[in-house]
């Protein structure tokens, strides 16, 4: 399979060696956004470039009818414009805020663990994001994804970064050197606390989930999501 990079920072360069270790070639690597967008050859794209500049590049690869996902996180105002643009080109469009397989199937613990504690109403519940400085955005995709999954089962109507308020989740963000990414949700009451929590050890694990579902989205067409590449649900 030829796969096009847009976006060949670490994230880009972790994937490069992922995909060539497993019999892929790459065919197009986009650094800057006046880069020559040429997918001549290309079977699928992978985004993992700046919030500025990922709806230009889904754009760019659903135009040159390239099935594309995306791991970009920050631009998500414009998702459902992006929904609608694939539609109309009949092509092929997948977004995860995060590739890692343990962290989709952390998702999903999530999801099982806030029905079950929505009905307790004594329990309150925080959460922690972690990760490298050069992280351009806060919160964290992936806890936005979680704590959206939390709202809808429990007594939250939404959240908040780094702060104390009624009704709203506190999502509290780091960035500290070398850390790739942990994620923990806290319920807490006065008799007794629950935390589940995942913590990346290095790229690798988003680097092969994002080949993998590069793998998956080959020849298809739609919208899809990491549970389709995971069969979950």
């Amino acid at each position: 399979m030829n796969i096009a990079l847009l976006g060949y920072g670490r994230m880009g360069k972790s994937i490069e060696e992922i995909a060539i270790g497993r019999n892929h070639q790459i065919c197009l690597k986009i650094s800057e956004p006046e880069d020559a967008f040429d997918f001549t050859g290309c079977d699928v794209a992978i985004d993992f470039s700046v919030p500025s500049a990922a709806e230009t590049n889904i754009k760019k690869a659903l135009d040159a009818g390239i099935p594309i996902i995306s791991g970009t996180t920050g631009w998500l105002d414009n998702y459902d414009t992006i929904v609608e643009y694939c539609r109309i080109k009949n092509g092929t469009f997948l977004y995860a805020s995060n590739f890692s397989l343990g962290v989709n199937i952390f998702f999903e613990i999530n999801k099982k663990l806030s029905e079950l504690m929505g009905p307790l109403g004594d329990y309150s519940v925080m959460m922690e994001e972690i990760h490298h400085t050069q992280k351009l955005d806060a919160p964290s995709g992936t806890a936005i994804s979680l704590a959206e999954q939390i709202i809808e089962n429990t007594k939250y109507k939404g959240w908040v970064l780094d702060e104390s308020e009624a009704n709203q989740l506190n999502i509290v963000a780091k960035r500290i050197e070398g850390i790739p990414g942990t994620h923990e949700v806290v319920y807490t009451s006065e008799i007794d606390t629950i935390n589940i929590k995942h913590t990346a050890h290095n790229r690798k694990g988003f680097a092969l989930g994002a080949v993998v579902a590069a793998e998956w989205i080959k020849d298809k067409k739609g919208i899809f999501t990491m549970k389709d590449v995971l069969n979950i649900g």
